[in-house]
């Protein structure tokens, strides 16, 4: 979200705080990806307080299908802001308003009691769930929502009303938090004590489980408090190649220089594969369009099934492109992958990676990365089921806009970061998984401009981007970010959609690949390449000879097959549903679903 707050007196620098953030620059600089909005500038006074707020949600929703023009006006000391699309959508900036509430100093002591300050929460459940209060020094200050705006608990903002489901909920859930830190110890050594006292084994703490009669070993559970959290990074264990970790993850694997360390880059892309955006591919990594060592540049894939057409699957791996896995319902509810049990993460991403080998024909095994829908981390059991189903890597942990920043590391050892984004499951255990972590980009076109923005880890979500321009200039900036500190992997990760609805980024994307083609010691790779790489460090005189790169170097010739099956199919999980897929494969019998992969089980057992 974009916060401008201001009371009555700073109300002139609220307006200036707009104006430099929005017509000077011609574009809204909001704040991260979803659930990961920061406030961009607070002139505070807790008395009385106006904050004017434009929804990042609501703006990133638009973002892809249409460019603003911004202007602004002020009227009788409420400040209105229009975003005016192509598309004639025309949003407007909700005010909401936070004032301090006439005084009950006992009620309010007794509500506020044990209450984090920053935790908003209802005092009656009413039907129109825009009013909402926090506790503050000089009491309950309360707010309300825009109309046509609630407020959701969990979430601790306002969002469309239709969206809230938590109207009835008073306040964020209290948990019994176990007693970890005493001055004495409670419990014998290898035991630690539950809320209530009790004490059972350390390793039942934070395992998925409740063992605690309160539920209390469960909700101690982050990385900097889990009792059986992966260690701190110690090298003198981690070596290369299978493991990789460094004190604050900008280390060079084997601390090469890094004028000898090839500048890596990851393009990727998410979700179905089909007829909506096989041009924008075909543009992309039209042939001749060649690293320094001669070989085709290569993308990474990561691939949701519903619409996905698999005879285009199946070429793009023939190109040598790598294709991941992205699950197969790509369910709109975020709490769906944040809270999943293993065995959903199981039935969702070893689901989808059979169904890809199944209709895409891919045998070599070469299925090993995994990005969770909506950048939503799963904890611990995404990881385990990633460790029992023997994927290498995960892309959907971000990092922090850092210079310099981040390599990809292992999970045997605590992350090198903080875990980033609103209400993140980030894991806490060590795990035999390579992160290949997505380091947030900085959003500036022009690194001389000193207003400080926060990053964002997708391209599609960097919406102060407006022109075909300022994207050039923002790629060049970031990849100077990476090639002149320590080299470390830029990631180029998009939607196609939104390359699609504005030709001109695609323009301005293509002729940056080209230039930056020109010089010898960059390279455009999958991330199963970055890991080769990292794995067995070569030093960048050897690397146009560097044999995992060379693999399906530069392949031409015609597809495997011109000619696919085109099956409408049903699935009882889908009720009242036909999908068609299109495979190079037979027709299955039924559409693969998350209970049926392959299509044919529910052939059978009827």
């Amino acid at each position: 979200m974009l916060f401008v707050w201001a009371n009555g007196a700073n109300m002139a620098s609220a307006v200036n705080a707009v104006q430099n953030k929005i017509c000077l620059n011609g574009s809204v600089g909001i704040g991260r990806d979803v659930g990961q909005g920061q406030p961009i500038r607070r002139v505070s006074d807790e008395t009385k307080l106006t904050s004017y707020i434009i929804s990042r949600d609501l703006l990133h929703s638009h973002a892809k299908t249409s460019q603003p023009n911004v202007c602004q006006e002020m009227k009788s000391n409420k400040l209105t802001i229009r975003l005016v699309f192509s598309s004639v959508l025309v949003l407007q900036v909700l005010s909401t308003s936070i004032v301090k509430r006439q005084a009950n100093d006992e009620n309010d002591a007794e509500l506020c009691k044990g209450r984090p300050p920053s935790e908003y929460f209802r005092l009656t459940a009413d039907e129109d769930c825009r009013d909402v209060v926090r506790c503050s020094v000089q009491g309950l200050l309360a707010l309300r929502c825009p109309s046509g705006l609630a407020f959701d608990i969990d979430k601790q903002t306002c969002d469309w009303k239709s969206n809230v489901k938590n109207c009835a909920q008073l306040e964020k859930p209290r948990l019994t938090a176990p007693l970890l830190a005493t001055d004495e110890p409670i419990c014998e050594t290898g035991k630690l004590a539950c809320g209530n006292g009790d004490c059972i084994d350390k390793e039942l703490f934070c395992n998925g489980s409740p063992d605690c009669v309160d539920g209390s070993d469960e909700n101690a559970c982050t990385v900097e408090k889990d009792p059986n959290r992966a260690p701190p990074c110690d090298q003198s264990q981690c070596v290369l190649p299978d493991c990789f970790c460094s004190p604050d993850g900008t280390q060079i694997p084997a601390k090469l220089e890094p004028a000898n360390v090839p500048q890596m880059i990851m393009i990727s892309f998410d979700d179905a594969i089909n007829n909506n955006n096989i041009d924008i591919y075909e543009k992309i990594f039209k042939d001749g369009r060649n690293n320094p060592n001669g070989c085709s540049i290569k993308s990474t894939f990561f691939v949701s099934h519903k619409y996905t057409n698999y005879s285009a699957v199946q070429e793009m791996h023939r190109k040598g492109h790598e294709i991941a896995a992205h699950s197969i319902t790509h369910n709109a509810n975020e709490k769906y992958w944040s809270e999943a049990s293993l065995e959903t993460w199981a039935k969702e991403m070893a689901g989808v990676r059979l169904i890809i080998e199944r209709f895409a024909n891919i045998t070599d095994n070469s299925i090993v990365g995994v990005r969770a829908p909506y950048l939503r981390v799963g904890g611990n059991n995404q990881f385990f089921m990633m460790e029992e189903q023997a994927f290498l890597y995960d892309s959907t942990i971000t990092a922090p806009l850092s210079n310099p920043p981040l390599w990809p590391y292992t999970l045997y050892f605590r992350m090198p970061h903080k875990c980033h984004g609103n209400g993140q499951n980030c894991p806490t255990r060590s795990h035999a998984v390579w992160e290949m972590v997505m380091n947030e980009l900085d959003r500036r076109d022009d690194p001389n401009f000193d207003e400080e923005l926060s990053g964002c880890s997708m391209v599609d979500s960097c919406a102060s981007l407006i022109t075909g321009d300022q994207f050039y200039n923002f790629l060049n900036h970031n990849l100077d970010r990476h090639y002149k500190t320590n080299r470390a992997p830029l990631g180029i990760f998009f939607h196609a959609s939104w390359l699609k609805l504005n030709p001109e980024y695609l323009d301005a994307f293509i002729q940056w690949i080209d230039e930056v083609l020109d010089r010898n010691d960059v390279y455009f790779v999958t991330m199963t390449q970055v890991l080769q790489w990292m794995q067995t460090p070569t030093e960048l005189s050897q690397v146009r000879d560097f044999a995992p790169w060379k693999e399906k170097c530069d392949v031409k010739g015609q597809p495997l097959c011109n000619l696919p099956n085109h099956c409408p199919l049903s699935t009882r999980e889908l009720p009242g549903e036909t999908v068609r897929l299109h495979t190079c494969s037979e027709c299955p019998q039924n559409y693969p679903w998350l209970e049926d992969p392959t299509g044919d089980y529910f052939a059978y057992k009827k």
